[in-house]
């Protein structure tokens, strides 16, 4: 059991009022995959899918050790593994996940196992290059792709799918409606000479905002499930469902003169009262918050950190705060609070909240 006293909380009301945000601007026919990714953005992707497993059809992850434990922890839901390597190939298969082939030796080697093992319309996923040039297929490989088909029963396409580069910026709105007409022309291909229309899919979070024309049978959501929108307007419509509580370990009293942390960095100019939190960078708060950059909040009020970011541990001015060893402290719990993290250490929100540790305590409130 994970006692640690730093926990992060994930609302489940705001996770349910996210997709129902999405689901709206959905048809009702339309299927929703949910990414629970790096740990569910940070979160617990065990946790997330089971409150979201009957709101949604897919769950995807990135690796299949990802897809394994899920179904280690009851999760029945299909999952599509987006990045499988070959030498995980049989353990996707051991744990009924559903592998996303994108170039032809994991397409082969898929194929080959799936033959020597007599599988039956296994399902797989196939993914196509459109312009992120990242993963996937070119329009090119389509005629050995269906030729290989053929000559298998062993496997079955689930669905197609493509990845689009800059749905969130409408000025490449050009390009990503070059990507998209590709992806439908590409889909049109296996139309023709396949005898079963496998599952559409290209909208990410942003491309349901902003093409949701394009939806065709399945939409993923990811980074909006979590309370971002890539865009101001659409956050402001979402819900924040990552909250990042510790406690106060120790009060200090720093003579003028006197210094925090290491390095020195932190010089008392007069006589401040500190106060030591169970958190650092080992636990996902970057260090570019040391030095006064970045705060936490302690009975309502800002407490700026003082010295450097240790591994385990931070240092904050408390000195007009009236608190106690043991008291609550709030690393972040809104939006805003995380955008704010994200600007000074000049990054992303993803990077901010997969960047929380393991061994941070995670709770679903439901």
């Amino acid at each position: 059991m994970n006692n640690h006293v730093t926990v992060l909380e994930i609302d489940g009301k705001s996770l349910e009022h996210n997709l129902n945000y999405f689901k709206q601007k959905l048809k009702p026919e339309t299927k929703i995959l949910a990414v629970v990714k790096a740990t569910g953005y940070g979160s617990d992707a065990v946790k997330v899918a089971k409150f979201l497993q009957d709101k949604v059809d897919y769950f995807a992850v990135a690796f299949a050790v990802e897809g394994i434990n899920l179904r280690k922890g009851g999760i029945k839901t299909p999952i599509l593994v987006l990045h499988p390597q070959t030498q995980t190939l049989q353990s996707i298969i051991d744990y009924k996940l559903e592998p996303n082939l994108y170039n032809f030796k994991v397409f082969d080697a898929f194929l080959k196992l799936a033959d020597d093992t007599l599988l039956m319309n296994y399902p797989i996923h196939i993914k196509f290059n459109t312009g992120l040039n990242r993963l996937g297929f070119w329009h090119t490989d389509i005629p050995k792709i269906l030729a290989d088909l053929k000559e298998t029963n062993h496997v079955k396409v689930q669905s197609l799918f493509s990845h689009l580069a800059a749905s969130e910026d409408l000025e490449e709105k050009d390009f990503t409606i070059n990507q998209i007409n590709n992806f439908t022309y590409i889909a049109q291909q296996f139309y023709k000479y396949l005898d079963y229309r496998p599952m559409l899919h290209v909208l990410n979070t942003s491309g349901v905002v902003n093409y949701a024309e394009a939806q065709f049978d399945m939409v993923r959501i990811g980074i909006g499930l979590y309370g971002f929108g890539n865009d101001e307007k659409v956050t402001s419509q979402l819900k924040n469902t990552h909250n990042l509580y510790s406690i106060i370990s120790q009060i200090h009293f720093i003579e003028p003169g006197e210094t925090v942390g290491y390095n020195r960095a932190f010089i008392a100019k007069k006589l401040i009262k500190s106060a030591t939190i169970p958190i650092g960078h080992a636990d996902g708060i970057t260090r570019a918050l040391g030095n006064k950059k970045g705060y936490v909040l302690i009975n309502n009020q800002k407490a700026k950190i003082i010295g450097n970011v240790c591994m385990d541990m931070i240092m904050v001015d408390v000195t007009k705060i009236d608190c106690n060893e043991g008291d609550k402290v709030i690393i972040f719990n809104s939006q805003e609070m995380i955008q704010n993290i994200a600007d000074i250490a000049e990054t992303i929100v993803y990077e901010t909240l997969t960047s929380i540790s393991q061994r941070v305590k995670k709770v679903l409130k439901k």
